[in-house]
């Protein structure tokens, strides 16, 4: 368990902007950081693992959906002060549904309520800070930067 005398800590995080239409994928977080906030996909990157195949794990460990077409779209630099105070550093990516039929699952119910599919106009709140930092920025998640 950590001090009271250790400083705050950094962590790098990969958020994935799944797209569905005009829709993206945004589950309401259970976890102490965020909790109560709508986020998109996404967890802790391991170490020596790519942006991409983070994005694609994490997409299938929380949701149950295969993903394609994987690519960076930006980074954001939080700082939260709930419950610690710690710094996030989030890679937020984009990808597409492999199958747009597969099934959707919430196989960490402990971590998140659920997940849903929301029209990119009209998001819920509140929002996990790095996606409404990313929002704030002018992020797109629906133009490739590959020109797709």
């Amino acid at each position: 368990m950590a001090s009271p005398s250790q400083p705050p800590r950094q962590e790098i995080g990969v958020g994935v902007f799944l797209v569905n239409g005009n829709k993206v994928l945004l589950g309401r977080r259970r976890t102490p950081v965020g909790s109560g906030t709508f986020a998109l996909p996404g967890g802790h990157l391991e170490f020596g693992e790519s942006f991409e195949e983070c994005a694609a794990r994490e997409v299938k460990e929380e949701t149950g959906l295969d993903v394609t077409g994987v690519e960076f779209v930006m980074v954001t630099n939080n700082v939260l002060s709930k419950p610690k105070p710690v710094q996030l550093i989030a890679i937020l990516m984009r990808a597409a549904l492999v199958d747009p039929g597969q099934k959707l699952i919430n196989p960490e119910p402990d971590k998140c309520d659920g997940w849903d599919w929301y029209d990119w106009n009209d998001l819920p709140k509140p929002l996990f800070e790095p996606l409404e930092t990313a929002i704030l920025h002018g992020v797109n998640p629906f133009a490739s930067r590959l020109g797709q």
